[in-house]
């Protein structure tokens, strides 16, 4: 049966009230990417980093998945292919709406990673500076999460299932962050139809055969239903 590989970014968790890059004063906007978001600022300020995944990780816990999301685990569900989901986030929301085996290219807020050695373990709800690894009980523990700079994990993984795509969608995505945003050419060179669901044209909208613009609680909903139609 068909195999839909679906991207999901930033957009999908907004109406969950987790603000995207762009969003005006949330999180982001109080910082400098190049501060809190790469291994260089983390050298600099491990406190200020530490300080701003606190903070995301205790919005993220309070967050409630939305329609998005549960319209992504019910397609999941009763598709009669397989569907994986990809996604940019680090919020969880997926899982938390009933998704199942998610790749999570950029990490989790909700883990912990030893710089050293590489151990992971769960993140508790504050980190500090010099919190020790519990395996090598080296002060280097860090957020869970890819930063600009690093390569995002899985992406073995990720290839292999573009490859195999007869259909591919990109949710809430700007098309601004690669690899990510070239995602829809590899689906394109594998002959799969492309969809993008997005609130704004992404920066790589010319690429998709099919656009959907909207809130992603109207759009990914009315979407799956389709698709679950036409399946039947």
């Amino acid at each position: 049966m068909q195999k839909i590989v679906i991207l999901t970014g930033a957009g999908i968790s907004a109406e969950s009230g987790l603000g995207t890059f762009r969003d005006e004063g949330g999180l982001w906007a109080q910082h400098r990417i190049e501060d809190v978001a790469t291994p260089e600022g983390f050298a600099r300020d491990p406190a200020l980093v530490h300080g701003f995944y606190n903070a995301r990780r205790m919005q993220a816990a309070k967050a409630r998945p939305n329609t998005a999301h549960a319209a992504l685990a019910r397609l999941q569900r009763d598709w009669p292919g397989e569907v994986v989901i990809v996604t940019q986030n680090v919020d969880g929301l997926h899982e938390a709406g009933g998704a199942e085996e998610v790749i999570h290219m950029h990490g989790v807020l909700a883990g912990a990673l030893c710089a050293a050695c590489g151990h992971r373990w769960p993140a508790p709800e504050e980190m500090a500076v010099g919190e020790p690894c519990p395996a090598c009980n080296g002060p280097t523990a860090r957020p869970d999460v890819v930063w600009f700079g690093e390569m995002p994990y899985r992406m073995d993984e990720i290839y292999d299932h573009l490859a195999g795509a007869a259909i591919f969608a990109a949710i809430g995505t700007s098309g601004q962050v690669y690899p990510a945003a070239a995602f829809v050419h590899e689906a394109i060179a594998a002959g799969a139809r492309t969809v993008e669901l997005n609130l704004d044209p992404s920066d790589t909208v010319s690429s998709f055969d099919e656009t959907r613009f909207g809130p992603a609680t109207q759009t990914v909903p009315a979407w799956v239903t389709e698709l679950l139609g036409q399946s039947e």
